[in-house]
């Protein structure tokens, strides 16, 4: 299995229109006065950053933005098995601006983006992601004779769809193109962005946080043991790995699979294979646990961070 680098989800949050419907209210008279106009930082850091930004939770009425934190807070718990997002900028990108290739390694083990407003009449604005085999270059084989490579193979660009919200390993470096063309906030690029952050199991149901304690605990010593296996030996793996899983009637773990998972392994042998024998571990290890009968329908988003 490959890593996850990115999830795409459109249509993502049922009160797109009314989030953007309150934007242009606030920004649609520039002649107005309008005292919830007077909120934008412009941003400039030469050589890096250039755009607009915004606290988003101060931006929209608490009950508009509140819809929005709880999807994506729903979101991370279910899927990435993370409790909560950062507190999430607006930013707004007009003619000129931009971010340039860099990485968010502190701030959370997912970064997102929702896109707001793709912005009308421009060019640029999209998030470029630098591909899985230019951060891997060195390690893999040689083109063949006679291909080359191009900025298409070389960075991932997703465009900025109205209401798309895109997840991604903050460790790959990315950046936003340059916008060209919008002068006006209501024909910018628009998103809210931050981080998922407190990785944790996520439980729906009955069960207990000690028996599902207990469970991970044998899990950790089964992967102790895997990694002093010959073939694993002197491989680190870094990244987070989100397993969801559901009990049975008998309390057995029934269908656990991988949902998304950022592992990169650096040294040992046969450095590709190890994350997916490790994955495969870890969905083995929990097809032996086992609950009680009184646990049957719970399900569980577990994540695992390996540093």
């Amino acid at each position: 299995m490959k890593p996850t680098r990115v999830h795409i989800q459109d249509r993502f949050f049922g009160g797109h229109r009314a989030l953007k419907s309150y934007f242009e209210q606030v920004q649609g008279d520039p002649r107005g006065a309008d005292p919830r106009r007077f909120c934008w930082d412009f941003w400039h850091v030469p050589g890096q950053y250039r755009l607009l930004r915004t606290p988003a939770y101060h931006y929209f009425p608490k009950p508009l933005y509140d819809r929005l934190h709880e999807k994506l807070v729903r979101f991370g718990r279910e899927v990435l098995g993370c409790h909560d997002i950062s507190p999430p900028w607006m930013s707004a990108y007009i003619d000129g601006c931009e971010q340039r290739f860099h990485a968010d390694l502190p701030h959370g083990p997912w970064a997102f983006v929702y896109s707001l407003s793709p912005g009308t009449g421009i060019r640029g604005g999209e998030t470029l992601l630098l591909r899985e085999q230019t951060l891997s270059l060195w390690d893999q084989p040689g083109p063949e004779a006679g291909a080359g490579m191009e900025r298409a193979d070389v960075i991932q660009e997703i465009p900025p769809l109205a209401n798309r919200l895109t997840v991604f390993d903050p460790r790959i470096p990315h950046a936003v193109a340059r916008v060209e063309g919008a002068r006006d906030l209501l024909e910018a690029r628009v998103v809210i962005h931050g981080w998922f952050v407190q990785p944790r199991p996520f439980i729906e149901g009955r069960l207990q946080p000690r028996a599902l304690s207990r469970e991970i605990s044998r899990v950790l010593e089964e992967l102790d043991v895997f990694f002093r296996l010959p073939e694993n030996q002197g491989a680190s793996v870094r990244g987070m790995a989100s397993i969801r899983f559901s009990v049975g009637p008998s309390g057995r773990v029934t269908s656990p699979r991988v949902l998304v998972h950022s592992l990169r392994s650096q040294g040992g042998a046969g450095e590709g294979k190890v994350v997916q024998r490790l994955l495969s571990q870890i969905v083995g290890s929990l097809r032996h646990s086992r609950f009680t009968a009184a646990d049957a329908g719970s399900k569980v988003t577990l994540p695992l961070v390996f540093d």
